[in-house]
């Protein structure tokens, strides 16, 4: 039975998706193949029929976790610090830190990313630019490529905070870390305001 193109866009997007909430919650090196058709109701004989290796598969998730991730946080947020201070918070949340399937894609794979192939490297490198881009344009409005680096260590303390809470087995201390995290991250903002 042939299918449309619409049909197997469709499929590949399921496969996609699925694959990035597997990949959060298992890493890269604990889904297989086999696990991550059977995420997307799919029988492990028709991954070929998508995707020439697990690797394509896997910068394919990673980009769209990214994309999600700005389509679904940063855009949405509102302009300015008030918009930033609404991601910071959103992020050291509780709910953020436990729903790891859901979350952040960076800080569920950045270990996993760093030691991957070059393609899954560049998504991730394309989609991190998108979301600093859009830190930068609410840290500083006027000339938002002044604020890109320091926005790109915005993201880096927000991702490393939330791994270093999921890790720790106190919850309490896990707790106190992510608020910790808030204030570390609105005096970065404070001292961008200062400069």
């Amino acid at each position: 039975m042939r299918y449309t193109k619409e049909h197997k866009q469709e499929t590949r997007q399921r496969i996609v998706a699925t694959a990035g909430r597997r990949l959060k919650r298992n890493g890269i090196d604990g889904s297989g193949v086999a696990t991550l058709m059977k995420d997307a109701g799919l029988t492990n004989g028709t991954f070929y029929a998508y995707f020439a290796s697990k690797e394509e598969l896997v910068a394919n998730a990673v980009a769209d976790q990214m994309r999600a991730q700005h389509a679904n946080i940063v855009a949405q947020a509102a302009p300015g610090r008030a918009g930033l201070e609404q991601m910071i918070r959103w992020y050291f949340s509780t709910e953020q830190r436990d729903s790891i399937e859901d979350g952040c894609p960076n800080a569920a794979l950045l270990d996993e990313i760093a030691r991957s192939t070059d393609p899954t490297r560049q998504a991730y490198t394309d989609g991190a630019l998108v979301l600093i881009d859009g830190f930068a344009a609410r840290m500083a409005p006027h000339d938002p490529p002044s604020a890109r680096l320091k926005s790109l260590s915005l993201l880096g303390l927000m991702a490393g905070t939330l791994q270093l809470s999921r890790a720790l087995t106190d919850r309490q201390l896990a707790d106190e870390l992510l608020q910790q995290g808030i204030r570390n991250a609105l005096a970065l903002l404070d001292a961008e305001q200062h400069n």
